[in-house]
């Protein structure tokens, strides 16, 4: 497996919870992520979710995606075309549910990034991040095998309907 991806950072601080990523009292009236992404982040910044661009990489500090375990927090980020997190930490269930449904969560160091900047991603065995606009690269916290496998094939739903559910059990990831 080997992913390339190149996008605008979009800048957080530390501490994104679930529910600053998708408020509850939104997830009261639907939880259709095509729906939802429309307020995403909506209590960092109400005009984030209608600024986002597909390829957008949120670039934040430690601890993102803590809070309750809500896999729409996930769902809603993918929903607005961000295919990648880059954090200097993640909560585990973040971590877990971002892999889980095909979203490239990324762990290194982000204070050199700020928002607008390009970033590029390159995950293989090795993951490198490089911020283009200032000619700086990282690297990152290497994903697991097993991680890659499942975020190769889409998701941890496509891994099993493609059959690969019985390599589950030779690995831990």
């Amino acid at each position: 497996m080997a992913i390339e991806l190149r996008g605008r950072a979009r800048v957080l601080g530390d501490d994104i919870n679930t529910d600053y990523i998708i408020a509850s009292t939104r997830k009261r009236d639907t939880l259709d992520e095509q729906v939802l992404k429309r307020y995403l982040l909506e209590a960092v910044d109400p005009t984030f979710a209608a600024s986002v661009k597909p390829g957008d990489i949120i670039v934040a500090g430690s601890n993102f995606g803590c809070g309750s375990a809500m896999e729409i927090a996930v769902t809603v980020i993918l929903a607005t075309g961000i295919r990648a997190v880059v954090a200097r930490s993640f909560s585990r269930t973040f971590f877990r549910n971002a892999v889980n449904n095909g979203l490239l969560p990324i762990e290194c160091e982000t204070s050199g990034i700020a928002e607008g900047d390009i970033v590029g991603i390159s995950a293989s065995e090795r993951v490198v991040v490089g911020d283009e606009s200032r000619g700086s690269r990282v690297e990152a916290k290497p994903l697991s095998p097993m991680v890659r496998e499942i975020l190769d094939a889409g998701g941890l739903v496509e891994f099993v309907r493609l059959g690969r559910w019985d390599r589950l059990s030779d690995r831990r990831g």
